[in-house]
């Protein structure tokens, strides 16, 4: 069974259907009566794989939830209307009321993750002032993504800009299962696109995996919606809860005066950056992503 095929049929403890009919993996595991369970959200592209890095350094003592997003992973793909961040963030909400109907909960968003979590709080208010107790940004933004240059000076940041959207609606009309690029192809790309200094190799191939796992429409989707996405107001309902904003000082995708903006939204955060480090963070620095977040359980 290929790695698709695997993640898209999960047993019935890993599947949760939302209140739209979309079918989502999900994963969990540590203690059910754990005192703070801990939610982790991957970003575009990726999956609940993201975080294995992670959860090798928090232990097995941690309560934790995982599931990929719709359109990504083993979950059925997001439609047009259902590509967006809003929808992502009734998704989160409906699937902890299912799942971890009551107790702390420590959230933590890895790029478009992150912006679920900000959209959650913009339309969830009071889960958020009820239940979380802790916020980790890891590696996203707040908004205006569609001025993002990957990092390339002059005309051809500017280009890059045109040609992401250009991507966008692309694949958004995209009709196959899967995109028709080689791994290898993907693994290029990836080690200039979303990692820092010197990445390895097993990393490399994570992240190349769970991009030919995701469904290009939804890809397509999501790519339009993040580069709307405007969510520095909504930080504001955060503001008291401990958080940790962590960030990539070689990260192309989102930049370090991205994760500026989200640190002054929360005065009182912690925020981090990495030397070196690129916009995987879970992956490239996941011992020093887990401590950061497990201060945040302690916390609680």
């Amino acid at each position: 069974m290929t790695t698709v095929e695997r993640l898209r049929n999960p047993a019935r403890e890993h599947r949760f259907v939302t209140s739209d009919g979309c079918a989502l993996h999900v994963e969990s595991s540590g203690p059910a009566d754990a005192a703070v369970t801990l939610v982790l959200v991957h970003g575009w592209t990726q999956d609940h794989r993201t975080w294995d890095g992670v959860m090798d350094h928090l232990g097995p003592g941690v309560r934790t939830l995982r599931y990929d997003l719709r359109g990504h992973g083993g979950s059925a793909p997001a439609t047009k209307e259902t590509g967006t961040i809003p929808r992502l963030a009734d998704d989160l909400a409906e699937l902890i009321a299912a799942r971890v109907p009551s107790g702390p909960l420590v959230l933590a968003g890895h790029s478009m993750g992150g912006m679920t979590i900000m959209a959650l709080a913009e339309r969830h208010p009071e889960l958020v002032r009820d239940r979380v107790v802790g916020t980790a940004f890891v590696a996203t933004s707040s908004g205006q993504m569609d001025r993002i240059t990957l990092g390339l000076p002059g005309m051809a940041g500017q280009f890059s800009a045109r040609f992401e959207r250009r991507l966008a609606k692309a694949l958004s009309h995209r009709k196959g299962e899967r995109l028709p690029l080689s791994p290898t192809m993907v693994r290029s790309g990836a080690r200039f696109l979303v990692f820092g200094d010197h990445p390895r190799r097993a990393d490399l191939r994570l992240v190349a995996d769970q991009l030919l796992c995701a469904h290009p429409a939804s890809l397509g989707a999501f790519q339009d919606a993040i580069s709307t996405h405007d969510r520095r107001v909504a930080l504001a309902a955060l503001r008291g809860t401990p958080s940790v904003v962590l960030a990539g000082e070689k990260d192309r995708l989102c930049p370090l005066p991205h994760a500026k903006v989200i640190a002054d939204e929360l005065p009182d955060a912690e925020f981090v950056r990495f030397p070196g480090a690129g916009h995987m963070l879970p992956q490239e620095r996941a011992g020093e992503v887990a401590t950061r977040i497990g201060a945040l359980l302690r916390v609680s």
